[in-house]
């Protein structure tokens, strides 16, 4: 079905194309008679006549859209809101956020850049699937670029980006087993150097540990090869079963956190009675779904894509100023649920 043109509603109502456009763009008033102007938005409506937001954006250079390249972020449910935030700061701009993901599929970023290109987009969110460096795709030098969830990688050119504030949300989530009394925590953490977020949660497990005054005990810092409950329960097992084991766990995320939670109930300790537990992710299929419920720490994936669709149409809109890449360290709060307790006496 093709669109409804000016001509064609020019042909129905019997007037010039150009009086037709004036009224529909709200410059009729005085130029075209009232009763015509009235039969003009008329004939419009019933046919259902839409403005070609892409042929304006052409002729006045602002296409009010911009675009999202995102990488499995759209398709997966658990940092679905990232989008969701980027597309509510969006619409409040008045403007309309258009997005392609590439799901993982090697060789579609090129042909997907450039097809959002061809609709005329101000600015460019590019989003990995989890916090990571990004090599940038290539566009025009005037566009500003946005990483979520991600940072330039070496050498590439500037652009703005936001993360989690990592070391921070990890230093919450020790500070909260320290304030109910453990202080032989454990950390299991992610032993793959694909995930920045690996070190930055070490460093503020153990900031949090010094803080109260503490040293950090190497042997209490255990790793699992990959991101699965079934590693973290491996791992946890022979954990929890040492003479001087941890009252308490901080996880890299709430996955390991499912695995140390199998772990415990198979050796027979409860949770939080023997054994506290704090996770990452705040995965609402995981940290709501466990039994007692996981307290963690919340991945702000809402607020990541509020300030990164604020930043770009910011960058869209002043784009003869020069102005420095500027980076953003998202905060991420403790959701308490059920799962720690003052350790056992």
């Amino acid at each position: 079905m093709s669109l409804v043109t000016l001509k064609d509603i020019a042909i129905e109502v019997g007037v010039s194309i150009s009086a037709v456009s004036l009224v529909l763009n709200g410059r009729g008033e005085g130029r075209v008679n009232a009763k015509v102007a009235a039969r003009i938005q008329t004939v419009a409506d019933d046919l259902g006549y839409v403005p070609n937001l892409l042929a304006r954006g052409l002729k006045t250079k602002h296409s009010l859209t911009i675009g999202l390249l995102a990488d499995g972020v759209a398709s997966t449910s658990f940092a679905g809101s990232m989008v969701t935030g980027a597309q509510t700061a969006a619409a409040e701009f008045g403007y309309l956020l258009m997005l392609i993901d590439t799901v993982g599929m090697t060789g579609l970023e090129t042909p997907a850049v450039k097809a959002l290109l061809q609709r005329n987009i101000e600015g460019l969110i590019v989003a990995p699937d989890y916090h990571s460096h990004v090599k940038l795709p290539r566009v025009p030098r005037s566009m500003p670029i946005v990483v979520l969830d991600g940072r330039p990688a070496q050498g590439e050119a500037d652009a703005d980006w936001v993360v989690p504030d990592e070391v921070g949300g990890a230093a919450t989530a020790t500070r909260r087993l320290l304030q109910a009394g453990h202080r032989r925590i454990a950390m299991c953490n992610l032993d793959d150097e694909r995930y920045i977020a690996s070190s930055l949660r070490r460093q503020g497990y153990e900031e949090a540990i010094r803080d109260a005054g503490l040293v950090p005990d190497p042997s209490l810092h255990v790793t699992c090869a990959e991101l699965s409950a079934e590693a973290a329960r491996a791992m946890a097992l022979e954990l929890l079963q040492r003479a001087d084991r941890p009252t308490a766990v901080f996880c890299f995320s709430d996955r390991l956190a499912f695995g140390v939670y199998q772990a415990a109930a198979q050796i027979g300790l409860s949770i939080p009675e023997d054994l506290s537990i704090v996770g990452f992710d705040n995965h609402p299929f995981v940290a709501e779904s466990l039994l007692p419920g996981l307290t963690t720490i919340q991945l702000p994936h809402y607020a990541m894509g509020d300030w990164a669709a604020r930043c770009l149409i910011r960058r869209s809109q002043h784009s003869q100023e020069s102005i420095q890449p500027v980076s953003y360290l998202a905060a991420c709060p403790l959701v308490e649920r059920g799962s720690v307790a003052p350790p056992a006496a």
